[in-house]
């Protein structure tokens, strides 16, 4: 059994995650491209700042625990 942490963001980047409608943040979530595993997964516990004025989830790969990464760009 997997048990999910509670996702930790700045506050800037609380911000930022809170103005995307829930279904876009499930979509962004579910596909995250893992490099070791070579295709889209989920990211799980993951963790959100802000750099360089976009959003950075940073987490760990569904498939194969491994450390995985989502920008989201700001427009």
């Amino acid at each position: 059994m997997v048990t999910e942490s509670i996702p930790k963001f700045t506050e800037p980047a609380a911000s930022l995650w809170a103005a995307i409608p829930p279904d876009t943040r499930k979509i962004l979530l579910s596909n995250v491209w893992c490099g070791k595993c070579g295709h889209a997964v989920t990211i799980t516990n993951f963790s959100g700042v802000v750099k360089a004025g976009d959003l950075l989830l940073v987490g760990v790969c569904s498939d194969c625990r491994g450390d995985i990464a989502r920008v989201i760009e700001q427009s």
